[in-house]
């Protein structure tokens, strides 16, 4: 088993599946749980068989064109390796996005960038070891900082390069949105610019200060998010969303409250997660939260009308639906590793326990791998997972979980 799907798949059969279930789903008629898989720039990079050292992590993050092939390569092996229900094969238009991973926010407020050898680039806290550099900041930060400027950069190069280019035949699409439109979260920032431990203490020793940090970070995450939205208007007076700051399905994350128990989180995080929310949500929003986040997920839906949570591991799948009830969009599956270490029957039956959990009760589970592919996973692994999916997912009349089933 290796990088490549050996397995023949009639792609225009799997692409007619793949959207009936979607649309099934999406009607709220579930035929069968559907399967998402997707995986950062790191599983292009990482990989021999696609990448060959030809692009390193430096390469992606400062030359546009190296970040463009980069995308394209690894969307054509996705679209025909990954078994999923996606549509597969060739697409009628290639789809770019201006991506720098989780660094763009801190280096936006001031953090080094740094390239450990041969891993995924990462910032250096500023505020570690001299707190009170923060009063330092500029009270508004400048839009064009950090790695936000160079995704303004960045998109200028990719629209450029989509006017005069295509890919194996097909159209080349420009990034929708400017990179810093959303926030990996205000608590996940504070902690990259302080240190985990330091954030930590800061609460309980120092909570002045805290709260001075936090306040600057959610004043300069949300004039940035407009800011950036504004300059995108400017430039596309007809885009769908142009003047409306707030929208249904506004998404956010903020990993690091794994941390914190949630009345911690109600005193210490949550204001500013509502300023957020007041800022740019009018419903409906969707929730990434890796890591263990039990304490969370039910307190966060109730006060922040979440109706989608996109889980990493650990989780009980059956105790969460218990939590949220069924009208709940949850996203999850079993641990990166597992789908890359296999074997494939360790993975069916890991699929198998998570879909009798009781997740499926409500028609609203999607299976994902632990929402990100690790690098180097055996295409056959992932065809493993797609194969689970289809046997043990299934859905009866009235919505009701099938407990046996054949693909």
């Amino acid at each position: 088993m290796g990088t490549f799907l050996r397995e023949r798949v009639d792609f225009a059969r799997h692409n007619e599946e793949a959207a009936r279930v979607w649309a099934a789903y999406r009607a709220g008629r579930p035929e069968r749980v559907p399967l998402s898989i997707v995986g950062s720039i790191t599983n292009y990079i990482h990989n021999r068989d696609l990448n060959a050292g030809r692009i390193a992590f430096r390469d992606y993050f400062e030359n546009p064109e190296a970040q463009i092939l980069a995308q394209l390569e690894f969307q054509d092996y996705q679209r025909h390796h990954w078994l999923c229900d996606r549509e597969m094969g060739l697409p009628e238009e290639w789809q770019l996005r201006v991506d720098f991973q989780n660094s763009y926010d801190a280096t936006w407020f001031g953090c080094e960038l740094v390239y450990p050898d041969g891993f995924l680039p990462d910032t250096l806290p500023l505020l570690a070891k001299d707190k009170a550099r923060l009063y330092d900041l500029p009270e508004e930060l400048p839009i064009e900082g950090g790695l936000i400027g160079r995704g303004v950069e960045f998109m200028g190069a990719m629209r450029e390069y989509c006017g005069r280019s295509e890919y194996k035949g097909r159209r080349i699409r420009p990034p929708e949105r400017y990179l810093g439109e959303g926030t990996d979260g205000v608590l996940d920032l504070a902690y990259k610019l302080r240190g985990a431990e330091n954030i930590l203490l800061d609460m309980l020793e120092d909570e002045a200060y805290y709260r001075d940090l936090m306040g600057y970070i959610t004043r300069n995450l949300i004039r940035r998010m407009r800011a950036l939205r504004e300059r995108r208007w400017a430039e596309a007076p007809d885009s769908p969303d142009a003047g409306r700051y707030r929208a249904k399905g506004f998404g956010f994350a903020d990993d690091a409250i794994a941390l914190i128990s949630h009345p911690m989180y109600l005193e210490f995080v949550y204001p500013y997660h509502r300023m957020i929310f007041d800022a740019f949500s009018e419903g409906g929003a969707g929730v990434h939260l890796c890591g263990a986040n039990m304490q969370h997920f039910r307190g966060i839906a109730e006060r922040l009308g979440v109706t989608s949570f996109d889980t990493g591991f650990p989780v009980d799948f059956g105790a969460l639906r218990k939590q949220l009830g069924p009208e709940i969009e949850i996203s999850g599956g079993p641990t990166v590793m597992l789908v890359k270490d296999g074997p494939p029957e360790a993975i069916d039956a890991e699929a198998r326990r998570i879909l009798r959990s009781g997740v499926m009760e409500g028609g609203r589970f999607v299976m994902i791998a632990a929402n990100n592919l690790a690098p180097n996973t055996p295409a056959e692994h992932v065809a493993a997972l797609y194969r689970a999916v289809r046997r043990h997912g299934r859905y009866g009349e009235g919505g009701r979980p099938l407990l046996e089933g054949t693909a």
